[in-house]
């Protein structure tokens, strides 16, 4: 049996299928490795919801008779991935990091499980969650089944919510690339906490067949990975149309990384205020590179600002309408309460009272968001901000009180929220650190511009290396 270099556990996916396809190690050898490692390493980071290797032994040892018989399936073959637990898996438990769904099992894979087995990477293992993705509000990172997700760069920090387990185990080396979800910045935090890439996709892009509904008209699925191009891959094959999805956009996704706009033809919208002054002090030499190192590439830069509209209480209002509805048996059978989280159960419980009437003007509110961000991208392509402000918060700190840093003007501070009303994809880089843990700069582009983010990541991964930092994870 060979042995698997401790480089691979943190390899890219081109990286690793290069070394599967050159017979450096096998399909098996490799997922025993990124087994044992999950399984092992898994629990102290708060990331391992169910491991599933005899099931990954078996897709190994098929890719590995694939590779035998010289057929290829693409760059995602023998790769060794992990879902976050609101994702099915037929026959398995599929959690939705809540107590009261903990022996929940269905018997039909979700749509992206079925599009990755046909590409041929391999599932490895169910990630951890914040209970039922957030839904109700949570007082503290401990709101879930498994308890809170850590940090890889410093356990007594979290690896963000609600896809926390996607950020850890991709960070920690656990998984090669992760899924998560984002209603409202649930890829984006993790992925900037653990210090990984992190793209959204836009709505519609990818299909939630199989996936926990929690707001019908804002959830999406998408990659968290090494590098912007990693994640591109990723998305290649989840992409596409499903009539078993209403939200379904109809339309697939083409990684063209050698087709592209020069950056001279490209402008990028930015605020200044976000990188002086709503940022956590300790953050802005890092934020302040990263935007030197964006505008060095020649790129046309434009000062912007977001049009003043309330953003996350319109988001917030929406997503209490439609989880409150979908939830409602759940909330009023009394289940809720077997949640962990205090607030967060009273948050549920007040969902399923939202007036009709608050919902609705909600809608007509986010109508007018669009038709304003819609308009504020004639004049730029591509949207820069910080990911998050500042670093991860600590395990133990309570989520639900106020304060940090604000800014004397307003700039492009509520993008998460803004940016997942209008269903507009984002991707979120690494781009340094502050105090020791990750810091990252997100791109929003218009909708289904994924490749032009993409080429903008690519270049500014090519010209740093903070997607290849480490964290002193424990062998």
């Amino acid at each position: 049996m060979a042995d698997i270099p401790s480089d691979i556990f943190f390899a890219e996916i081109g990286e690793i299928g290069a070394k599967l396809r050159a017979k450096e190690f096998s399909c098996l050898e490799l997922t025993r490795a990124f087994c044992d490692r999950f399984e092992r390493l898994g629990p102290r980071y708060g990331a391992l919801a169910l491991s599933l290797r005899e099931q990954a032994i078996r897709q190994a040892r098929d890719v590995d008779a694939e590779f035998k018989r010289g057929r290829t399936r693409g760059p995602l073959q023998g790769i060794p991935y992990g879902v976050k637990d609101l994702i099915a898996v037929k026959d398995h438990p599929t959690t939705w990091g809540a107590r009261p769904f903990a022996g929940q099992v269905f018997r039909e894979d979700a749509r992206v499980i079925e599009k990755l087995n046909a590409a041929g990477a391999v599932l490895i293992g169910k990630l951890s969650m914040i209970s039922l993705a957030g839904g109700g509000n949570y007082r503290t990172p401990a709101a879930s089944l498994t308890g809170p997700g850590r940090n890889p760069w410093d356990r007594d920090r979290w690896s963000g919510g609600s896809s926390s387990g996607s950020g850890a185990a991709v960070g920690a080396g656990l998984a090669t690339f992760a899924l998560g979800t984002e209603t409202s910045g649930s890829i984006l935090t993790p992925s900037a906490f653990c210090g990984v890439t992190g793209l959204r996709p836009t709505y519609g892009l990818v299909s939630r067949r199989g996936a926990m509904a929690l707001s019908w008209t804002l959830d999406k699925i998408g990659p968290m990975c090494r590098s912007a191009e990693d994640c591109a891959l990723v998305l290649h094959e989840i992409a596409g149309a499903d009539g078993g999805d209403p939200g379904s956009a109809g339309k697939g996704f083409s990684y063209t990384p050698k087709v592209g706009r020069p950056p001279q033809e490209i402008t990028i919208g930015y605020a200044p205020v976000d990188f002086e002054e709503w940022a956590e002090p300790g953050a802005r030499v890092a934020f302040k590179a990263a935007l030197e190192v964006i505008r060095g590439f020649g790129f046309r830069m434009k000062e912007v600002r977001l049009p003043d509209f309330p953003y996350g209480a319109v988001l917030g209002t929406i997503l209490a309408g439609e989880a409150g509805s979908i939830f409602e048996d759940f909330v009023r059978s009394g289940s809720v309460d077997l949640l962990h989280d205090a607030r967060q159960i009273a948050g549920m419980k007040s969902y399923v009272d939202l007036p009709a009437v608050d919902y609705l003007r909600a809608m007509r509110v986010r109508s007018l968001i669009q038709k304003a961000i819609y308009d504020l991208f004639l004049d730029v392509n591509v949207l820069l901000t910080p990911t998050r402000l500042g670093v991860a918060d600590k395990v133990t700190d309570r989520l639900d009180q106020g304060g940090g840093p604000s800014g004397s003007k307003p700039g492009l501070n509520t993008m998460i929220p803004a940016g997942n009303l209008a269903g507009l994809p984002a991707l979120s880089l690494p781009c340094g650190f502050a105090d020791g843990l990750p810091v990252a700069i997100s791109l929003v582009g218009r909708a289904f511009y994924e490749n032009q983010l993409v080429q903008i990541g690519n270049l500014f991964q090519k010209q740093t290396d903070w997607h290849r930092r480490r964290p002193p994870v424990d062998a």
